[in-house]
């Protein structure tokens, strides 16, 4: 089977690359990383012009997709991973010119928090789509609930509370978040002072990343792990994004944090119509369930209010949580994808 492909992101060539484990005698063609064959483009090439909304990323991406559609003539299917501002223009390009070829959607644009308009994009550009949230199935009529890849990627739980002590930091991955959050983990730090204090940090990160993005690390032991360091900690601070469901998923009771600039927040906050930002509590919340973990922004994001929420957890009722929580994500979901592709 020859496979066109959309992968623009890190986060998706690693779902790739683990999809293709489970799969045989796939040819693949057009945008992945070349690790994996010979794309037509690296994704890359996107990364390092940063896909925001300019007249030269413009011009780039309407040439690339009409490459993409161009490279779809010989392909018997086409996959498209995340990344709705590039891929659901290429699904609408892709059934213009190819009205019988089957697209697969998989990691759908996350309508049930901001852009319910892309909900008819992919009913009519798409022909398979693939959700890793148990609820979008209340958004997307015809989507496939799979599974979720963390559920594969995940190999061990906790069965019981940590005991030790250990706090992890996630101050997350991008320079703006990072600068943002650095400054109170290295106060909330001195107040775990016999404690190991696990910061974690993404290991594209060099020695010279770290003194400019993280400043003074000299109070923290340095993991590169999220997963190791989360499973040894008996409590973590996670900036908000996908690390606080992969807390929730291994069991280690979180706090959620956020800071951006005061117009982008009062921005997402009119946007954004969910009662929650962490994808653990957005999970429980349309399961009925309780939210399993606090969530600070801005100024909430003190040192008092972070102690309080550490010295309030129960981490017996977390666990609970985090055993419904793991129910709820199923599993096999690279296995069910890659049935669904070679069917």
């Amino acid at each position: 089977m020859k496979l066109l492909v959309s992968a623009v992101e890190p986060s998706a060539n690693m779902h790739l690359k683990a999809l293709m484990a489970h799969m045989s005698e796939v040819l693949l063609t057009g945008i992945f990383d070349p690790s994996l064959g010979a794309p037509i483009a690296d994704p890359k090439s996107l990364s390092v012009m940063g896909f925001i909304d300019t007249f030269r990323v413009y011009r780039y991406a309407k040439r690339l997709i009409a490459q993409l559609v161009d490279e779809a003539k010989e392909v018997d299917k086409i996959l498209l991973i995340d990344a709705p501002a590039f891929n659901i223009p290429l699904a609408k390009a892709l059934k213009k010119r190819y009205p019988n070829k089957k697209i697969f959607y998989y990691i759908l644009p996350k309508v049930w928090a901001w852009k319910p308009s892309r909900i008819k994009l992919i009913e009519r550009y798409v022909d398979v789509a693939l959700s890793i949230f148990p609820f979008e199935e209340q958004f997307y009529p015809h989507a496939i609930f799979v599974g979720n890849p963390l559920m594969d990627e995940i190999k061990e739980y906790k069965n019981s509370p940590s005991i030790q002590k250990k706090i992890a930091f996630l101050p997350g991955s991008r320079k703006r978040e990072i600068r943002g959050l650095m400054p109170v983990m290295r106060q909330l730090r001195t107040h775990f002072g016999d404690y190991k204090n696990i910061l974690v940090i993404p290991h594209y990160f060099d020695d010279a990343d770290i003194a400019r993005l993280y400043g003074d690390v000299s109070g923290f032991v340095l993991y590169r792990e999220a997963h190791e360091a989360l499973l040894e900690a008996k409590y973590a601070y996670v900036c908000s994004g996908t690390a606080t469901l992969e807390s929730a998923i291994i069991g280690t009771p979180l706090s959620l944090l956020y800071i951006t600039h005061p117009w982008e927040f009062a921005l997402m906050k009119y946007l954004v119509k969910l009662p929650y930002a962490g994808l653990a509590n957005i999970i429980m919340y349309f399961a009925g369930q309780k939210a399993m973990h606090p969530e600070f922004f801005q100024d909430e994001v003190n040192v008092d209010a972070l102690r309080r929420a550490y010295e309030s957890h129960d981490a017996f009722a977390f666990m609970e949580d985090a055993t419904k929580l793991r129910a709820l994500l199923g599993s096999g979901t690279l296995a069910n994808v890659a049935k669904l592709l070679q069917k």
